[in-house]
């Protein structure tokens, strides 16, 4: 092991951090993830940092579609001022480099642009108010800590053990029930888990990457019916994609209280990632098909235990 190749990564236990953990334990990294409460004992998190080169935060309250009178001020206790509580015990630590996984909805929720790292934000919930104030206050910390901060914002993350809205359409593809999801032709930009790891460690030590703001995504971006007949070639069904009016499918949506889930099966998303390749160096390692495969058999093994 190299000499200084120490990370402390918060929210390994997650989706993100456990693909995470793995991979960078694979390169060779001394992986410190010790599973300390937010804004509890900064003393312990003092400790477990002092000697980490980088600090890798994941952990957050997840976006969720569904209605929560609680969601706002739990986006703000752990988004934000979490975030700010994790900076500020990095820069206690002498941490060189501070590593944020935050959203692209702090740049909005899609349309007809490629979203760039430059644009102004145009969060659209309070869970991408949430991640751009805590890239606000991640900035502002490790700047009078003179700390070196580098925020990501990825799209849709997919992979083994992928939850919420990616797992409830294999769920669909898995059933065999027509779906009515044929006539949208939107695109949409995604980033596999692996490929997102890889990235990660990218920043946490490209001289090039500190101090920016980044936006990734694998190299194929894809429509939601071709998404949808992927993920079926993969778990061997058939499926059926009726044609019906995009502009039905949101009229239906309001009485049923669904606009926000039909919004992201029928607009486009996307960003540019050339900057990471470009500046940085950055490739990614697998194609969606492949990172695919990975997540249907993980999904498909879950289902049997």
């Amino acid at each position: 092991m190299k000499p200084g190749r120490c990370v402390y990564i918060t929210g390994a236990s997650g989706f993100v951090g456990v693909t995470l953990s793995r991979f960078l334990t694979d390169a060779g990294w001394l992986v410190r993830k010790n599973p300390l409460r937010l804004m509890v004992q900064p003393e312990k998190w003092h400790t477990a940092m002092t000697g980490a080169q980088c600090v890798v935060h994941l952990a957050a309250r997840v976006h969720r579609l569904e209605v929560d009178p609680k969601a706002d001020a739990a986006y703000q206790e752990i988004n934000v001022a979490g975030s700010r509580f994790v900076a500020e015990q990095a820069v206690l630590a002498g941490v060189r480099r501070f590593v944020f996984l935050s959203s692209i909805k702090v740049n909005g929720e899609g349309g007809e642009l490629v979203y760039q790292s430059t644009d102004d934000p145009d969060p659209q919930d309070a869970y991408g108010i949430s991640k751009l104030a805590a890239e606000q206050t991640i900035r502002e910390v490790c700047e009078l800590g003179n700390v070196e901060c580098v925020i990501i914002r990825p799209p849709l993350v997919y992979g083994p053990g992928v939850r919420a809205n990616f797992r409830r359409l294999m769920r669909l593809v898995d059933l065999g029930l027509p779906l009515p999801l044929g006539s949208i032709r939107n695109q949409r930009s995604l980033v596999g888990v692996s490929n997102l790891a890889g990235f990660i460690e990218c920043c946490m030590s490209h001289p090039g990457a500190g101090g920016k703001t980044w936006l990734i995504a694998d190299d194929e971006s894809v429509s939601t019916p071709e998404l949808l007949r992927r993920i079926a070639r993969q778990m061997s069904r058939r499926i059926i994609l009726i044609p019906v009016s995009p502009k039905w499918l949101r009229r239906i949506a309001v009485p049923l209280q669904l606009r926000a889930e039909i919004a992201r099966l029928c607009d486009s998303l996307l960003v540019d990632a050339s900057p990471a390749r470009v500046e940085l160096g950055w490739r990614s390692t697998h194609s969606l098909d492949f990172e695919l495969a990975r997540t249907v058999a993980a999904y498909r093994a879950e289902r049997i235990r």
